[in-house]
C-alpha cells in the first residue's frame, strides 16, 4: 500500500459476501484513521427486453431504488462497526470492473467479498475478480472465510509467498506493512518449485538433486526479506522454506493465517494474464482473505 491516498473502497451488490467485505473493510479503516467508500454497480441487464428493446422508465426507477437500499443499509453495516467512520456511498450504471479499476486509481485498497449476486461484485470468483485484480491501480482484497468452520482469527499471521518476481517484491512490502499493523508474526513462504515431482516426463528428474538448490535458495529468501526486517524490526519473520508447488503451500498456510499476501502475477507468469495460475486458486480457495499486490510500476 502506499500514503497517496486515505480511502478504503469496497464493492457491493446486498450479497453476504458483499457485507462480510464491508465489515472487514470498516475495521481496517476504523484502526487505521482512513475513509470508507462503498460503491454499487446497477444491474441494468433487465431493462432490454429481447429484439434490444429498451425497458421502461418504471423498471428503471425499481432498480435504481433497489441499488440506493442496498447502499444505504451497506453504510449502517459499516457504521455499526465505527459510528465514528466517514462513510461515502456512490451508485453508479457503469461496468463493474471498469468503474473498481478506475476507483482504485485514487484507493489505498479495493475490498471485494468471496461471491457476488451480479452487482459490483456479480461472478466474483471469475471474470470480474481476474480483470480488477490483474489491473487495479492499487492491493485488491479478497474476503474469503473458513468454509463454514467459524470465523478467521485475528491473533494468526500474515502470510506472504516470495519467488524473486517483482510481483512478490510488492507483495513483500505489503505484508511486513500488514503484519506490523495488526502486531502479528509474517511467514515468508519460498516454495520454488513449480512442477510436479512425480510425473515421470517431469523436467525437475533432470534437475539437480533438492539438496544441492537449497543453500541457493536459502539466501535467496533471506535477501528478499533482508531490508525489509530492517525496516519494520519489530516484525518476527518466521521463514518457510519447501519444495513444493506455491498454491499448495500457500493453501495450506491460508489455514492458519489471518491474511495472505501474493503478487498478481510469479516468476512464470505471462504478461497478458490478468492473475497467475497460484493467485487465482489462492482467490477461489483460500482459508482466509487473500490481498493481491501488483508492483507499483504496473499500477
Amino acid at each position: 500500500m502506499t500514503d497517496r491516498t486515505r480511502t478504503v473502497l469496497v464493492g457491493i451488490d446486498g450479497s453476504e459476501g458483499a457485507a462480510e467485505a464491508v465489515r472487514w473493510a470498516a475495521r481496517l479503516a476504523s484502526g487505521r484513521d482512513l475513509e470508507l467508500e462503498l460503491v454499487h454497480c446497477l444491474q441494468l441487464a433487465g431493462l432490454v427486453y429481447g429484439g434490444g428493446l429498451a425497458g421502461s422508465q418504471v423498471l428503471f426507477e425499481g432498480i435504481q431504488q433497489e441499488g440506493d437500499r442496498i447502499a444505504a443499509e451497506a453504510r449502517e453495516l459499516a457504521l455499526s462497526v465505527d459510528r465514528s467512520l466517514e462513510v461515502r456511498t456512490e451508485v453508479f450504471t457503469d461496468s463493474a470492473p471498469a468503474l473498481l479499476i478506475d476507483r482504485s486509481k485514487k484507493a489505498r485498497m479495493l475490498v471485494l467479498g468471496r461471491t457476488g449476486t451480479g452487482g459490483c461484485t456479480g461472478m466474483l470468483v471469475g471474470a470480474t475478480t481476474s480483470a480488477v485484480a490483474g489491473h487495479a491501480a492499487c492491493p485488491v482484497a479478497v474476503i474469503r472465510g473458513r468454509h463454514g468452520d467459524g470465523p478467521v482469527p485475528q491473533d494468526g499471521p500474515v502470510a506472504v509467498g516470495v519467488d524473486g518476481s517483482p510481483n512478490s517484491e510488492a507483495a513483500i512490502a505489503v505484508a511486513f506493512e500488514e503484519a506490523s499493523f495488526r502486531q502479528v508474526p509474517l511467514v515468508a513462504v519460498h516454495a520454488w518449485a513449480d512442477v510436479v515431482y512425480d510425473s515421470t516426463d517431469s523436467a525437475a528428474r533432470l534437475l539437480p538433486q533438492w539438496e544441492t538448490l537449497q543453500p541457493t535458495e536459502e539466501r535467496l529468501l533471506a535477501q528478499r526479506l533482508a531490508g525489509w526486517q530492517e525496516k519494520y524490526p519489530d516484525v518476527e519473520v518466521q521463514r518457510k522454506l519447501v519444495r513444493d508447488r506455491p498454491r499448495h503451500v500457500l493453501l495450506d498456510e491460508s489455514d492458519r493465517a489471518q491474511l495472505l499476501v501474493v503478487g498478481s502475477r510469479g516468476r512464470g507468469g505471462f504478461a497478458g494474464m490478468l492473475l497467475g495460475s497460484t493467485s487465482q486458486a489462492l482467490v477461489h480457495h483460500s482459508s482466509c482473505p487473500v490481498l493481491v499486490v501488483r508492483p507499483e510500476r504496473n499500477r
